[in-house]
């Protein structure tokens, strides 16, 4: 059994969509401990985190954190222990600027 913390994901998002940042695989526990959200321009940019544990509705109902401001050239950091057991589940990200956000995710894959 590899119980590595890791990044699972990592997304620069060049538009105003929801995407994906993270799915476990197939026979896969995973437990996503944090979220790094890092502003790289000079303006405040909002953004939103999604968990869908079981598809891929990013609204509010699986919203984690909703139009968050992050002022320029700044990083949130959140602490999370979010489980997903199987591949069904995501987390997305999303940011109301293009190419202004940097989303790292990390966390522990059981296989």
């Amino acid at each position: 059994m590899a119980t590595t913390l890791k990044q699972l994901g990592q997304l620069r998002p060049t538009n105003t969509t929801a995407a994906t940042i993270y799915s476990p695989g197939a026979n896969t526990e995973t437990i996503v401990k944090s979220i790094v959200v890092c502003n790289t321009t000079a303006s405040a940019v909002k953004y939103r985190i999604f968990w869908d544990d079981n598809g891929t509705t990013y609204d509010e109902t699986t919203a984690l954190y909703f139009d968050v401001n992050l002022p320029g050239n700044t990083t949130d950091t959140h602490e999370l222990n979010i489980t997903m057991n199987d591949s069904t589940g995501n987390i997305a990200v999303r940011t109301d600027t293009n190419n202004a956000i940097n989303f790292t995710c990390s966390g522990v894959e059981i296989t």
